[in-house]
């Protein structure tokens, strides 16, 4: 814009080039000419890094909201907001000169650093507009005092910039509240800024939270770093050296102020090793004094952020990492705290805009690793177990006991439930699943703390739901510790206690030997304490330990053991429980008559006790039986029935065995397409839920309803698939079936060499297990096999061996049909 005035007296003056912003001051040879850019080098952005990386995605999104003809009709702000050390300015910087390369801001970009969080530095937004205003040309005598009128100034000056096609970019970098931010905002949507917080700032923009980067990222960046220092032939970065760069990128918990740090390290020290130094970090009292570098350190940015926090968030924030659990509940946070819930919800929701905390779900807050390590040293010294720490964890340890206590009662169908806490069985298992990883680090760390009642009974409300959900690793690990407490307390009942829990979810581990080991140890304490329905229980488990090792003839005795105790106690509900465990142990020895028996007084006593989860497991036993006697309707119905409890119940593991049982049951109808629908549902239940025996399983029965319908080469495969999980989980006898199988799949698809070889690895295994009558049914495909190839004699050895051991266990009719194959044999020593 150009101007030119004369006056009678001759005084002229002349404006050229630049923008006209305000009033002139008239005058002899007064000329204002102002900038007609403003230049990135006028305006301070600082360097970026060298080295960025992971951050892809969050550059792409902030490029979007900046590219030219990008309006939506409001203000252009993206506000990046994130922890202390996350890289906010750093993707900012680098977004910022991606854009200016790229020539979408033809007037440059004006970057201004608040210093929100140092209260030493920290500039208000009148600061930051003389900072910019004088950056752009203008004469200090020109800049208001006010804030307000700056605010005003400043808009024009942009208004006619972008009048000019001079599009400009704000950065407004490390701001700590709403009135830092708002006075420097445009007037209109042509100008687009980026804003950078640790907190949520409420401000009309787009809203971008920065996380941690991931470990592939992570470690990217320590490579980087160092091959940028020291090149990329450091010997630290070869391929064997990577384990090494990913613990290090895991003890500084992808934050990227951290692993700069430890680049930085390494790279000044080219004989540090990534081993060393991760060493040195692992010690978690002193990991934040090693993530620091001259004047460059972790502790001194989450430091800026703590002095930021009240009284209350303060307080808050350093008794979180009191919970020793990943996460933590409102409800929790406010036991922790002593606070009303509602107050509570507050000050998480503060911390969280802070970015000290983050919202893993509704009403969930976790905490980085870092940040968490770093609230911990701002308790107080000498609080240990005392004052504000130590009160705060008894409250919370005492609410998850007591809560736990309360969840338990609704799992337990012979004892009334508490309805106090929770409504209903469904309600207590839904907080039981929500706090499961708090119970167990609680139960773990109490005697720690001096606080063994927490343990022990943490582990006694906690065995059933723990079972239930088959988190066996954390109830072999809980009570563990409620084992050692009770001994050194001298709590013999106690101790009986734990040995059999711990019994019960070896077995399940199928840690048999162990097992067996536990329960005989509980057996004899409750024996020699006097407490008959405990050893009763003692028994129950130890027979089905010695069920698992097929030491069946013991398993029996053990059940009619525990039998006899319920009947003399008079305890109905165990009386149940136990006909069905005898139920098993005799199906397992072809007894299937008394096994029906067995199973059918299960059922009706635990329907009458209420016990609807027993009834079902009852079903399942009686089903399996009815079908070993070909009663397949019978055996249908009772597996459908177990279906339905266990739908009801919400048991999905318990699901996963009906649908198996049921496969198998509509197999022998033939009824073959339903039946591989069900062991497919059994086998991805049983995937879900991590049982890799029982996939084992059920892949074995899905490849024999395949084998029905021909196709054979998937039969291959889900038989091959049973061998691979019985040979990872050491599961011999079970490996037999899968040989036995496979070889069964192998002879119809006619490879008979490979058929033949499965079946003697199977016959062998059955052999070495004792089972004979699997050997006899081996013995019997073998020759079936040998057949095949017209190997007569062998075939002809095979069958009588099968002829043998079948007779051997009563299985006549099979016997029977084997003898008829033998008819048709050529003489002994003739071709066919």
């Amino acid at each position: 814009m150009t101007g030119a005035g004369t006056d009678p007296g001759g005084v002229s003056n002349e404006i050229t080039g630049g923008v006209f912003f305000n009033a002139v001051v008239m005058g002899r040879d007064i000329r204002v000419v102002l900038p007609a850019e403003v230049r990135p080098a006028l305006t301070g952005l600082p360097p970026a890094s060298t080295v960025f990386t992971g951050r892809g995605s969050a550059v792409q999104t902030l490029r979007e909201a900046l590219q030219p003809g990008c309006k939506g009709g409001t203000l252009l702000v993206s506000a990046v907001a994130g922890m202390p050390g996350v890289g906010k300015t750093e993707l900012v910087l680098h977004t910022a000169r991606q854009v200016l390369r790229d020539g979408w801001f033809p007037g440059g970009v004006l970057f201004v650093d608040m210093f929100g969080y140092d209260p030493e530095r920290r500039l208000s937004a009148g600061d930051a507009l003389l900072g910019w205003l004088s950056a752009i040309g203008l004469p200090g005598e020109h800049i208001p005092a006010s804030e307000q009128d700056r605010s005003r100034l400043w808009r024009s000056v942009l208004d006619a910039y972008t009048a000019q096609g001079r599009r400009l970019l704000l950065i407004i970098d490390n701001a700590a509240s709403e009135d830092q931010v708002t006075p420097l905002l445009p007037g209109d949507d042509r100008i687009p800024v980026l804003v950078t917080s640790r907190h949520t700032l409420d401000l009309d923009a787009g809203l971008y939270d920065l996380d941690v980067l991931d470990t592939s990222a992570a470690v990217a960046l320590l490579g980087e770093v160092i091959a940028g220092r020291r090149g990329p032939g450091d010997p630290r970065l070869q391929p064997g050296g990577r384990a090494a760069m990913a613990g290090l990128a895991g003890l500084c918990a992808g934050l990227p102020l951290a692993l700069r740090i430890v680049a930085a390290l390494l790279a000044d020290r080219p004989h540090l090793q990534p081993e060393a130094l991760a060493s040195r970090l692992r010690d978690e009292q002193h990991r934040l004094d090693g993530l620091s570098r001259q004047q460059v350190a972790v502790r001194t940015a989450f430091d800026l952020s703590y002095q930021y926090l009240t009284d209350s968030q303060a307080r808050m924030f350093r008794l979180l990492p009191v919970n020793p659990g990943p996460d933590i509940a409102t409800r929790s946070a406010a036991h922790l705290t002593d606070l009303a819930e509602h107050q509570t919800a507050v000050l998480l929701a503060d911390l969280h805009r802070a970015h000290l905390i983050t919202e893993l779900a509704p009403e969930r807050w976790g905490m980085h690793d870092l940040l968490r390590l770093y609230a911990t040293e701002q308790q107080a010294p000498t609080d240990g177990d005392g004052a504000e720490t130590g009160q705060a964890r008894r409250r919370l340890y005492g609410y998850y006991q007591d809560t736990a206590r309360a969840a338990d009662t609704h799992l337990h169908p012979t004892t009334p439930a508490d309805t106090g806490v929770f409504t209903d069985r469904v309600r207590a298992l839904a907080w039981l699943d929500a706090e499961h990883a708090n119970l167990i680090a609680t139960a773990s760390t109490a005697p720690d703390h001096h606080l063994p009642e927490t343990t022990t009974t943490l582990a006694s409300a906690l065995a059933q739901f723990l079972d239930l959900r088959r988190h066996f690793t954390d109830c072999i690990t809980i009570t563990t510790h409620a084992r050692d407490i009770y001994q050194q307390a001298g709590d013999l009942p106690g101790e009986g206690w734990a040995w059999n829990y711990l019994g019960r979810a070896l077995r399940e581990m199928r840690r048999f030997e162990e097992a067996i080991d536990a329960h005989t140890l509980a057996r004899d304490i409750f024996r020699r304490s006097g407490d008959l329905r405990s050893e009763g229980a003692a028994w129950s488990g130890l027979g089905r330990a010695l069920a698992e090792v097929r030491r069946f003839d013991e398993a029996i005795e053990a059940h009619t053991m525990h039998l006899e105790i319920c009947q003399r106690t008079g305890d109905l509900h165990s009386e149940g429980a136990a006909w069905h465990n005898l139920g098993g142990a005799l199906y397992q020895v072809r007894r299937f008559e008394e096994a029906i028996d067995a199973h059918t007084l299960a059922r009706d006593i635990l329907q009458r006790t209420g016990d609807l989860h027993g009834e079902g497991a009852a079903w399942s036993g009686l089903g399996r039986a009815l079908a070993e006697v070909r009663r397949f309707e019978e055996a249908i119905e009772a597996h459908t029935k177990d279906l339905e409890i266990c739908q009801r119940t919400g048991d999905l593991h318990g699901e996963g065995r009906a649908w198996n049982n049921l496969g198998t049951a509509l197999y022998q109808v033939r009824r073959v397409d339903e039946a591989i629908d069900a062991h497919t549902r059994a086998r991805d239940i049983f995937r879900r839920t991590g049982d890799l025996h029982r996939e084992g399983q059920t892949w074995n029965n899905l490849g024999t309803a395949l084998r029905e319908l021909r196709r054979f080469d998937e039969a291959i495969e889900a038989h091959t698939k049973d061998l691979e999980i019985c040979q990872r989980t050491g599961d011999l006898h079970g490996e037999g079936w899968a040989w036995g199988n496979l070889g069964v799949a192998l002879r119809e698809a006619s490879r008979f060499d490979e058929a033949i070889e499965a079946l003697i690895r199977a016959r062998d295994i059955f052999r070495r297990t004792g089972d004979l009558h699997r050997e006899g049914q081996t013995w019997g495909n073998l020759g079936t096999a040998l057949y095949n190839v017209r190997r007569f004699d062998e075939a002809r050895v095979s069958w009588q061996r099968a002829v043998t051991a079948l007779t051997g266990t009563g299985d006549t009719s099979s016997a029977d049909m084997i003898r008829g194959w033998l008819d048709h044999l050529p003489p002994e020593g003739r071709p066919s």
